[in-house]
């Protein structure tokens, strides 16, 4: 799966968000600084042409949509970043979320309760 850029990125969680929608929608969206309307329509053609994003023609204008869905960009990028990161071990990236990101006890427990229900 290709990669986005922050710009798309952007783009792409309106759309996950919102499900369908028009450039000008997306833009009211979109956070402060507020990129130029041509941009946004720019980088929805670009998400178009890496067959992230759908569209339905209304007249001259287009309601886009998602085609890839979050789960699935966000599978492939964690797939990317467990393989680049740490050579394919999830061990090594569980430990370095622990140690480094300041887990909570709390979010320990739910995490091993979700280990505890894959095993069975």
């Amino acid at each position: 799966m290709k990669r986005l850029t922050t710009a798309e990125e952007q783009v792409m969680l309106v759309l996950w968000k919102k499900e369908k929608a028009f450039v000008k929608e997306i833009l009211a969206e979109l956070p402060e600084p507020k990129p130029a309307y041509n941009t946004v329509s720019t980088v929805v053609r670009i998400l178009e042409q890496k067959e992230f994003v759908g569209h339905e023609a209304y007249g001259r204008t287009h309601r886009y949509h998602p085609i890839v869905s979050q789960e699935e960009y966000s599978n492939a990028e964690m797939g990317k970043m467990l393989e680049d990161h740490f050579e394919g071990s999830a061990k090594r990236m569980m430990s370095f979320f622990v140690e480094k990101q300041n887990m909570s006890m709390e979010e320990l427990d739910d995490i091993l309760e979700i280990l505890q229900q894959k095993k069975k």
